[in-house]
């Protein structure tokens, strides 16, 4: 009897063990990673709402886990994609291939979206919203390096309502991804990861909880008198919410079809949904709980439609945290309970920030102002038309880059580096241009070191343009209503970077740390090699 006692709590302590550590002798890794990235969030929303937060939100990260106080994106442009790359992969666009939310490809003459793939079909859809794939990533994800040092044992699942959100921080090996469908209203997935939605996933869907959500219409969590962090309900500079309009309460559940999904994305619901999904994923593919350490990349869009729609001084802006507080409670709280307190690490950050809206900082007689990348196109085209007796010289702007149609010039016997030094010149006379430059000779160019870097790190030698611009400060290429995101400036770039759970120390850092420093960090807390592109460095300070 002794034996056999002796004999099962021998296997009790391994099963115990193994469950904690299950990797090789020596090696010590948690049950789960979660990696959240909140779209469009400032550092600074972490203080400005916090005496309405509760304990058990990001005030429990705060205090609890470890916050690097002075996080910024080493690169331009600060985009969607851009940052969602950057953060899994903890390299730049230069290295990763993703250069922007859509960029130029001369060679077809066309626009490129970043998760394009003609190759795939949608899973759960047949609109052209599942024809999407990390096929244009260049490098290896963190996640990537964790299914690969675990020989594919190891689950990895991206979740977010952007398809991009979803699908490159689950990296290329990812047992899923999945993101939002306008046209079916739930979550859909790609060929490149499976031929059928999971059981679980069509069950889920099944629930119609973004129509539930919706009937409960949007109205402040507080008094709205109580909104003294943000402006007046009503502003001229805010935009509106699809089939509704720009106050509260916003009125959802009369919505017609062909705007109450896209409605959804501007709602806090948006952000609740995928928390339930993120929920979801774990009891169904039993994250965490495999005996491997998973991986869930989850990522909250919401925030950044209703952030572009309102802009960050607006009550819908600091309604969508005080409620995105209590469902990042809920989901901590159901971590303890599924996984275990001190067996999961958790980061959360950003993938962007955002500017004020224009028309708020005029108002407060803080320079600002909107331009718009076609009409600048059209501007030195017509003035190249003048001088040099050239047609449509510039073939596209974006990402604040200018493609120089060669070939025209060749036709018009006109020299290619006197043309760029000319436009180079035209540009800077421009009211919301900083200054310009010619990309392929920036080392030369007279701008600050910092922004020199972020411009160096952006640059993409297959991919990117030919002469770059740097707007004033405050302004961006936009509408009338609504503010955007994109620039080298703090608003833009400083993001929030928390950490918590398994081997981490409680603590704050104020050194700067950068985006890129996210993936080596995960890399060395899991023991395992850095993504392949990685230029990142792990911080010291978080780790146990």
């Amino acid at each position: 009897m002794k034996f056999i006692a002796l004999s099962l709590l021998a296997l009790f302590s391994y099963t115990h063990i193994s469950a904690q550590a299950p990797v090789a002798k020596g090696v010590s890794r948690p049950k789960l990673v979660v990696g959240i990235m909140i779209d469009q969030m400032r550092w600074d929303y972490l203080y400005r709402f916090n005496d309405r937060f509760t304990n058990d939100g990001f005030k429990r990260l705060l205090q609890q886990g470890h916050t690097c106080e002075n996080t910024f994106i080493p690169y331009t442009p600060t985009y969607t994609a851009v940052g969602h790359t950057s953060v899994y992969t903890g390299s730049v666009p230069a290295i990763t291939g993703i250069v922007g939310n859509n960029w130029y490809r001369k060679d077809l003459k066309k626009t490129w979206y970043c998760t394009d793939d003609s190759t795939v079909v949608g899973v759960g859809s047949n609109s052209s919203a599942g024809k999407m794939s990390p096929a244009n990533l260049w490098t290896t994800t963190i996640t990537d390096e964790l299914r690969l040092a675990t020989n594919f044992k190891s689950k990895t699942i991206g979740i977010a309502i952007k398809d991009r959100g979803g699908i490159l921080p689950a990296g290329h090996t990812a047992n899923a991804a999945y993101w939002f469908d306008n046209k079916t209203g739930g979550w859909i997935t790609s060929s490149y990861y499976m031929n059928a939605l999971p059981e679980w996933v069509i069950n889920f869907n099944k629930k119609e909880l973004p129509a539930k959500y919706l009937a409960q219409n949007w109205n402040t969590l507080f008094d709205i008198k109580t909104y003294t962090q943000s402006t007046a309900d009503e502003k001229p500079y805010e935009g509106k919410i699809n089939g509704e309009d720009n106050t509260f309460p916003h009125i959802t559940n009369n919505l017609k079809d062909a705007d109450k999904w896209e409605a959804f994305k501007k709602t806090p619901y948006g952000n609740t949904y995928t928390f339930d999904m993120a929920k979801a994923a774990i009891e169904g593919e039993k994250l965490g709980q495999t005996g491997n350490t998973d991986f869930l990349a989850v990522s909250f869009s919401s925030t950044d439609y209703t952030g572009h729609t309102f802009g960050p001084n607006s009550i819908e802006v600091e309604d969508t945290y005080l409620r995105y507080d209590r469902d990042l409670a809920d989901f901590l709280k159901y971590l303890d309970a599924k996984i275990g307190k001190g067996q999961y690490t958790l980061f959360l950050t950003a993938d962007h920030a955002v500017a004020h809206v224009p028309g708020f900082m005029t108002e407060n007689r803080i320079p600002a102002g909107v331009f718009d990348d076609e009409d600048v196109r059209k501007w030195v085209n017509e003035k190249a038309e003048a001088k040099f007796a050239v047609k449509n010289a510039i073939e596209k702007v974006i990402n604040y880059q200018l493609f120089v149609d060669y070939t025209s010039l060749e036709s018009g016997k006109v020299n290619e580096e006197e043309f760029k030094k000319w436009v180079v010149s035209l540009l800077k006379q421009h009211p919301a241009i900083m200054t310009a430059f010619d990309l392929n000779n920036l080392a030369g160019t007279p701008i600050p070191a910092k922004i020199k870097e972020r411009v160096t790190n952006g640059y993409n030698a297959k991919l990117s343009g030919d002469i770059q611009f740097v707007f004033m400060p405050q302004y961006f290429d936009g509408g009338k209503t609504g503010t955007t995101h994109g620039a080298w400036n703090p608003y833009d770039a400083h993001i929030p970077l928390l950490w918590y759970g398994f081997n981490i120390k409680p603590g704050k850092t104020n050194r700067e740390t950068y985006m890129t420093d996210i993936a080596p960090t995960v890399a060395a807390l899991l023991q395992i090699q850095m993504p392949n592109g990685c230029i990142g460095d792990v911080i010291p300070e978080v780790l146990k």
